[in-house]
């Protein structure tokens, strides 16, 4: 799309170009001949009025004719041949100047029926100058097309890049990635557009979230039905006919069968959007989390801070892990103060439990009061006028991966997110892999 921009700007900026350059370089060239020939017409004026004026009452000259006062009127190089009438030759001639002059460009001036100027002058200095004019026009002409070219690069990337981005955005949303997107480009249509994906965002997350609550309330009654069913099936498995033992029998594995197939189901659709058997780096995920939020929190005169290891590795999508954190980050931006932490950790197995990495977002700031604490989590529930939407949002993407996201501390606001680990790490290290901006 850029190039189809750019090559019809261009196409425009050269045509306006070429149409108003051409006419203006011929203008240049005949304005300067123009200039040239007034000059040398003003000068015949000048020497006719000093002859006039050496004539007798008769018209005619008496006497020999004085040009000292007319010389200087002849340009250099110059050629002034004057006819005039005396009482013994009604066509005398003086020729003042050089004997010759080459690719003349000639003026003439009658004086009456006797008398005539003719003023000859080489031509070459006015070509230069002409040459000189429609260079100058020309130079015009190309500084035209280098700034309509620079505006056309300048517009086709205004108007490209915008949409190329909100067309990435549109992909990373078909993709399960739910993100804000903050960016605006100062153009209304594509700006609306944003802002329509930014609403669509919310909307589809709400919708998806119920759609796995709707999922999970089917299957766990789909599961009672069928032990239930399993049940009576046993009772039918004593029956002393075999061949009511026998469909029973089979009526039981088909049972089992679309019990563990449910099962299969409802992971699914959990883990929808996920790398099967992949483990991806946490603090390499992270990292374009904080580096997309570095300005906001830098505006806000804040730092933030990423640190782990970054060997760390969990079984989750990336997506949904840069969703969740980006919220926690936005909730500590808006909510928090000073400067705000995310940090990657082995948490060891207690009892049974497996080892988990931990990411943890903590701030500086007063935290959660006790009242709102209980219901942080709850949708639509919100102690500072928001939708309440981004903090069950969050725990929602943690759980589709099989995590969980908690409160662990109050004041200030730490909030701890669990994902299960696919390798044992020796010691977590604490050093920071990214320094604030």
């Amino acid at each position: 799309m850029r190039r189809r921009i750019l090559l019809s700007i261009l196409a425009v900026v050269t045509f306006t170009t070429l149409v108003l350059g051409i006419p203006l370089m011929y203008t240049a060239w005949l304005w300067v001949e123009d200039i040239t020939r007034n000059d040398l017409q003003s000068r015949l004026d000048r020497i006719a009025a000093e002859i006039i004026a050496q004539e007798g009452e008769a018209g005619m000259v008496n006497g020999p004719l004085d040009t000292s006062s007319v010389r200087l009127l002849v340009p250099d190089g110059g050629l002034l041949v004057i006819v005039y009438p005396t009482p013994q030759d009604s066509a005398s001639r003086a020729d003042i100047g050089a004997r010759t002059v080459e690719h003349a460009l000639v003026e003439s001036l009658s004086m009456g029926t006797s008398g005539s100027l003719r003023l000859e002058v080489p031509s070459d200095e006015m070509r230069e100058r002409q040459k000189q004019a429609v260079g100058a026009v020309g130079l015009v002409v190309i500084a035209s097309m280098a700034a309509g070219t620079a505006v056309a690069v300048i517009t086709a990337r205004r108007l490209a890049d915008p949409l190329r981005d909100v067309a990435a955005r549109a992909a990373r949303l078909a993709e399960g990635d739910f993100r804000p997107d903050p960016r605006r480009h100062g153009i209304p249509e594509l700006d609306r557009v944003s802002d329509v994906l930014d609403s669509a965002t919310v909307e589809i997350a709400i919708r998806l979230q119920r759609e796995r609550a709707l999922v999970a309330d089917v299957s766990h009654q789909l599961r009672s039905r069928l032990t239930a069913v399993r049940l009576r099936l046993d009772e039918l498995s004593v029956h002393p006919d075999p061949a009511v033992v026998d469909e029973a029998e089979e009526a039981m594995a088909q049972v089992d069968r679309l019990t563990i197939a449910i099962d299969d189901l409802v992971r699914a659709s959990r883990v929808e959007g996920a790398v099967s058997g992949v483990a991806l780096s946490v603090v390499d995920e992270l990292s374009t989390v904080i580096a997309e939020w570095q300005r906001p929190f830098e505006d806000a005169g804040r730092s933030l801070r990423l640190g782990g290891d970054a060997a760390l590795r969990a079984p989750v999508t990336g997506s949904r892990l840069r969703e969740a954190v980006s919220v926690l980050v936005d909730n500590a931006l808006v909510h928090g103060g000073g400067v705000c932490t995310v940090s990657v950790r082995m948490v060891r197995g207690v009892g049974d439990r497996e080892p988990s990495v931990c990411v943890e977002v903590a701030d500086e700031g007063r935290g959660v009061s006790n009242d709102l604490a209980p219901h942080i989590f709850d949708r639509g529930f919100s102690g500072a006028g928001s939708t309440g939407v981004g903090l069950a949002l969050a725990r929602a993407l943690v759980e589709a991966d099989g995590g969980r996201l908690e409160l662990q501390r109050r004041s200030p606001a730490l909030f701890a997110l669990f994902l299960a680990a696919v390798e044992n790490v020796v010691e977590p290290q604490r050093e920071p892999v990214g320094e604030p901006r």
